[in-house]
């Protein structure tokens, strides 16, 4: 099984934490468009595998697009790969474009999953971040689209933001809470140089964090997403049982998928590849950088994902494809966090915690084959 991603890499506006390869030039639309159904069929022997279960419209914003325009990929797809046990597909969207006409014109289509950009139901933080929606409109998108019948809705929420603390965090997660919506990703903000938060920081006008707000929040949406019923299978992923997100669990399982448009990457099991040019430049001709894993980079690669689900390492995996020496470096190097409890060993599975997630990256760093 493979996945399918197409990257839709404009916004009306830019977020103030967004570091995604992104446009405001909506004038290319239509002709990037064009160019990701060229690239589709330039590009169709890339996969091994060539049944898809999962197709993903990310961004950007994919709401952006008329959903006959979803429609339209889809049908590209099915002609292209076999679609018969496709059974999950996702648009990102923008809360404000959810309107009555655009769910109505939603519901022709294949999508049955919609990924709505929340990130906080505060309007100051909402401004603060720079979103285009208020927390009513938010609130009223999930409705309408529950209202339309769509049944596996997940929201994205962002902690750590500076000036924001626990009160306004919960009232967050309260508010997502009593939408019952099927899934809640939960991100802690990180400042990358390239946006405006990082000119900020630069410029002494925001600061990160403090390591103890930090665990604070992550503790609260722990606990209150995790009492509410809410499977915590990744470091921010949160999902009642039966809706984790297939495609995004097929990136950290190893599956094979195709990324389609400027901004996207793409993986066949050896190599990666990705494609990122200046729109004009995508529309006219796509080009491409790619690497071929060696086992020392499969194998980290697979510790870093795999820690970051509630699974964790499977460590008759690791000397069955890596080597009993690799297993064995394995155990030397994590006993130090078995000591601290910061790592689990349970029979043949070595995992993380979920209450000590916020340290993951941490964690697999030092685990790494070098």
């Amino acid at each position: 099984m493979a996945g399918l991603y197409l990257h839709i890499p404009f916004c009306k506006r830019i977020c103030a934490y967004c570091d995604f390869f992104r446009s405001a030039e909506l004038k290319y639309l239509s002709d990037v468009v064009r160019a990701m159904h060229s690239e589709m069929d330039e590009q169709r022997d890339f996969l091994n595998d060539k049944s898809l279960e999962t197709i993903y419209f990310g961004g950007g914003t994919p709401s952006l697009l008329h959903p006959d325009e979803f429609t339209r990929f889809i049908d590209h797809a099915d002609a292209l790969f076999d679609c018969n046990l496709l059974s999950e597909i996702t648009i990102e969207a923008n809360p404000d474009d959810i309107d009555k006409r655009y769910v109505d014109a939603l519901r022709r289509t294949p999508v049955n999953r919609v990924s709505l950009g929340v990130q906080s139901f505060d309007d100051a933080e909402l401004r603060f971040m720079n979103r285009r929606h208020s927390a009513m409109q938010a609130q009223d998108a999930v409705k309408r689209l529950q209202d339309s019948g769509i049944e596996n809705i997940t929201i994205d929420l962002i902690f750590g933001v500076d000036g924001f603390g626990v009160d306004v965090l919960r009232r967050s997660v309260l508010t997502a809470l009593s939408l019952g919506v099927q899934h809640i990703s939960a991100y802690h903000l990180t400042i990358e140089p390239d946006t405006a938060f990082g000119r900020r920081l630069r410029r002494g006008e925001l600061s990160e964090v403090a390591e103890g707000q930090s665990e604070q929040e992550y503790a609260l949406v722990e606990e209150l997403l995790t009492a509410s019923g809410y499977e915590h299978y990744e470091v921010s992923n949160y999902a009642l049982e039966g809706f984790r997100s297939r495609h995004n669990s097929s990136y950290w399982h190893g599956v094979e998928y195709l990324g389609i448009g400027s901004g996207a990457h793409s993986f066949n099991g050896a190599m990666r590849r990705w494609c990122q040019q200046p729109l004009p430049r995508y529309i006219e001709r796509r080009e491409y950088e790619s690497e071929t894993l060696s086992m020392t980079d499969r194998y980290n690669e697979y510790l870093m994902t795999s820690l970051r689900c509630a699974e964790g390492v499977d460590l008759r995996y690791v000397a069955a494809h890596f080597g009993e020496s690799a297993q064995s470096q394995l155990l030397s190097l994590a006993q130090r966090w078995i000591d601290e409890n910061k790592l689990l060993r349970e029979g043949d599975t070595l995992r993380i915690p979920t209450s000590h997630f916020l340290l993951s990256d941490a964690i697999i760093s030092t685990l790494f084959e070098v």
